[in-house]
């Protein structure tokens, strides 16, 4: 085989990578437009109908970090192509669902399947391009599809439920999983792994996913408990006790699943703090963005979902074409400030938005602050967080970043639902229409956002230094060679 078709083999593999990747964050969203219609033909009730996202996102954050490891170990590939077929079997039978229960369990599965394919991606991607420029090129596609999905989520959401019902959200992953599996089988590179006996850790396993899946439960419990409430409190009492246990296993046992040194790097730290702080707040704005769409602006699933498609064409645009060249230039901490103080103040905007707010003259501008701030931002701080690995670990730091979007997103949107929930109850205790208390609801919970992503900036600027010029920054920029050399 010559040197120019295993290069194109590489690009159609990061292409396959990157769908399976896309049907599983379409999946995360796509289903929120469609809850109206699950609840009615399947008769959950307002506080059980929450179980359709919950047990999903229970077993996905829980067993992320986990499943990033096993990829190093057991081979990523092999990981990625085992996720997949639980994935797309567990969409099969939620689409086939007639009962609450099914559905509920199906779900659970699906988010194991999920996590076992999204955390070993980008630990494949960054061995099959280790060149830095190849490499910001396609952590740019890859970033571009874990941030603009969601968007692209609500979009199809919107299209199958109306034009069909709700079972095809989830038949539509079984022919996109069969192709997937297929290209992915014959494309992507076969990896050995490193073994079983350098890390085949089964209590410290047994920690961190007890300890990851207690804290999400936890987490998506307060819409329903409350942050103060005992329950909540003893739940996240038990997760940090399982947590704590498991650092202190990991830094005594002889084969670690999760060797601590991949947390001593405080750029590797750093960008997943970051992330997470970020993810909450864009998270949040699309969850609760489409509720106000939906039931104050009186959009359909389609209208929502066709509104925020400005967002993702915005991340698209940057991600793939401006962004990684920024990163090889500037550095990913001068790529990444700008886009998160993009991301604060479209969520700013979007704070101070009317009660019967227009779309071209208060939404749009919003759509394209965050849509270009994400852009900017997901693929600098994926660049940085992957930066301290090393090739052994690559799959854990995958995990990693993964853990950090999903535990973000989750814990972002508990806690800014929360605060919409308690802020419309008590406007409408003092005498205020619905429409009128959702909305200040919601502005309390963007303004809070806004806020978490403004920390995110302070914790970028002292943990993610400027990154020295290298070689390939010289052959890149030609006026770089006076740091380079100086460096040297």
């Amino acid at each position: 085989m010559t040197s120019s078709s295993t290069d194109t083999n590489r690009w159609i593999a990061l292409v396959v990578l990157c769908t399976g990747m896309l049907m599983i964050v379409l999946d995360q969203t796509i289903v929120n437009v469609a809850l109206p219609n699950i609840q009615r033909d399947l008769g959950f009730s307002q506080s059980s109908l929450q179980w359709v996202v919950n047990a999903y996102l229970i077993a996905f954050g829980g067993l992320l970090m986990l499943a990033g490891r096993l990829g190093d170990l057991l081979g990523r590939r092999r990981m990625f192509l085992l996720g997949l077929v639980i994935f797309t079997s567990a969409s099969a039978v939620c689409g086939l669902a007639q009962d609450q229960a099914m559905l509920i369990v199906a779900r659970f599965i699906q988010g194991a399947g999920g996590a076992l394919t999204s955390a070993v991606i980008l630990g494949v991607i960054v061995t099959m391009f280790p060149e830095p420029r190849e490499q910001g090129k396609a952590i740019g596609v890859f970033s571009f599809v874990a941030s603009a999905g969601a968007s692209i989520g609500l979009l199809g959401g919107g299209v199958l439920t109306q034009a069909l019902n709700w079972h095809w959200i989830f038949f539509v992953n079984l022919p996109i999983g069969a192709a997937t599996l297929v290209l992915a089988s014959r494309l992507v590179p076969r990896d050995i792994g490193i073994g079983l006996d350098k890390g085949a850790d089964a209590p410290g396993a047994a920690l961190i996913t007890g300890a990851l899946m207690l804290a999400v439960y936890a987490i998506v419990q307060t819409s329903t408990h409350g942050w103060g409430s005992a329950e909540t409190m003893i739940l996240l009492a038990v997760a940090i006790g399982l947590l704590a246990a498991f650092i202190v296993r990991e830094s005594r046992a002889a084969t670690p699943l999760v060797p601590l040194r991949v947390f001593r790097s405080p750029i590797v730290a750093g960008a997943n703090a970051v992330q997470a702080l970020m993810v909450a707040g864009i998270f949040g704005m699309f969850f609760l963005g489409a509720v106000y769409m939906q039931r104050v602006l009186g959009y359909r699933p389609l209208d929502v979902g066709l509104a925020f498609l400005p967002l993702a064409v915005a991340i698209g645009v940057f991600s793939l074409q401006i962004t990684p060249r920024l990163n090889m230039r500037f550095g990913a901490r001068a790529t990444l400030l700008p886009g998160l103080a993009l991301i604060a103040a479209g969520l700013v905007i979007f704070a101070l938005a009317p009660l019967h707010a227009g779309y071209l003259s208060n939404l749009l501008v919003v759509m394209v602050l965050i849509g270009v701030g994400a852009g900017l931002g997901f693929p600098s701080l994926m660049t940085a967080a992957m930066s301290g690995a090393t090739a052994q670990d690559s799959g854990l730091a995958s995990g990693l970043v993964n853990t950090s979007m999903q535990v973000g997103g989750a814990l972002g949107l508990a806690v800014l639902d929360t605060l919409s929930t308690s802020r419309l109850h008590s406007m409408q205790a003092s005498g205020h229409s619905y429409a009128t208390s959702l909305t200040s609801g919601f502005h309390l919970a963007l303004a809070i956002g806004a806020a978490l992503v403004v920390v995110s900036m302070g914790i970028a600027t002292a943990t993610l230094g400027r990154r020295p010029a290298t070689v390939a920054d010289v052959e890149a920029f030609p006026e770089a060679e006076a740091a380079y050399s100086q460096a040297a």
